[in-house]
């Protein structure tokens, strides 16, 4: 089994900045990737960022590059998602995932609780 805990969420205003962690514990040492999502109330779930075990490559939705950065601690078994320049249209809860499957970033075999964002 495996346990991730999502950590970080605030509110802030337009134009700054958080950092987002998630905690993973369990058998996650098979773990090919892990990724960030995002949704609104009464909307579907949203990709957001991912990135391979080992760091590398990180992928990220049109809508954040450039603002949001993906990163891992190995060492800790902590992913972070560090947000800059926040927009009101980022509000939503964050969510982390995790894949055990080649080429399946975005369909996480286990997911977060999720920590809630709000950007006014």
């Amino acid at each position: 089994q495996v346990q991730l805990v999502e950590s970080g969420g605030d509110s802030v205003q337009a134009g700054g900045s958080l950092r987002l962690s998630c905690a993973a514990s369990g058998e996650i040492y098979s773990r090919k990737c892990m990724a960030w999502f995002r949704q609104e109330p009464g909307k579907s779930r949203e990709w957001v960022a991912h990135i391979w075990a080992g760091g590398e490559p990180t992928k990220y939705a049109d809508s954040v590059q450039g603002r949001f950065t993906v990163s891992e601690d190995n060492a800790k078994n902590i992913m972070y998602l560090d947000m800059k320049e926040l927009k009101p249209e980022d509000t939503a809860m964050y969510y982390c995932g995790l894949t055990l499957r080649e080429g399946a970033c975005r369909s996480p075999d286990y997911w977060g609780q999720g920590t809630q964002v709000t950007v006014s």
